[in-house]
């Protein structure tokens, strides 16, 4: 959905995404995306702030994007798995029913949210941003980082998607791979885990959520 196709149809904006180009502000653009729906993106930029704004706090009182309000049903929400989660039950896709495929999916969303996500962003604390102040930090990241794309190497052993099908699992975990550089991390260590990133990157959803939001802002009404 571009920017040009939501001006000249302004009633099919249903969703106003707050976000800025870090991977969990991604998961959330290429979620969009991949569903087709009629959004706007209002950038926060968070080197300057904008996430400690009061208009922008009453939306996510964690002061972190992502965030949505979604004008049809009026929910607003913060986190960017519960958003995924929404907007999968929202439009019925991938996402599975309350069965066993689905607490597979949850299994491993978790396992994004809790050990992916935090981990590396550890990592890019440390190791990218602020190398030499802390060696012991540096090492106990690294160490993590690997053994985390590890699990998934294995996961993918037999799966093109860590979930089987292609969900809101490879959704969340992808955009934090996309940063293996800012992670000193090669993929030709991993080529399930490679094979799987390229996979996804050729999808024309997420060359363009990936984008976001740089290519789909819009300035924040007053």
């Amino acid at each position: 959905m571009t920017k040009q196709e939501g001006a000249r149809n302004p009633e099919r904006q249903l969703i106003d995404l707050y976000t800025w180009s870090t991977p969990n502000g991604r998961k959330v653009s290429i979620m969009l995306e991949e569903l087709g729906l009629a959004y706007r993106v209002f950038p926060i930029d968070i080197t300057s702030g904008d996430q400690h704004a009061e208009d922008f706090v009453a939306i996510s009182p964690n002061h972190k994007i992502p965030a949505i309000v979604d004008h049809e049903t009026g929910t607003e929400l913060m986190e960017s798995g519960a958003i995924l989660m929404y907007l999968a039950h929202k439009t019925g896709k991938l996402m599975s029913s309350i069965g066993p495929q689905f607490w597979q999916e949850m299994e491993w969303l978790m396992f994004q949210m809790g050990h992916i996500g935090p981990m590396l962003g550890q990592t890019h604390h440390f190791v990218k941003f602020n190398p030499g102040k802390s060696p012991y930090a540096e090492a106990r990241y690294s160490k993590e980082n690997a053994r985390l794309y590890q699990v998934l190497e294995t996961r993918l052993g037999a799966k093109n998607y860590i979930a089987g099908d292609y969900s809101i699992v490879d959704i969340a975990t992808w955009p934090w791979i996309s940063r293996y550089e800012f992670q000193q991390m090669d993929l030709n260590d991993y080529p399930r885990l490679k094979d799987w990133y390229l996979r996804i990157a050729e999808r024309p959803a997420v060359q363009r959520g990936y984008a976001v939001p740089q290519a789909l802002s819009v300035p924040i009404p007053e």
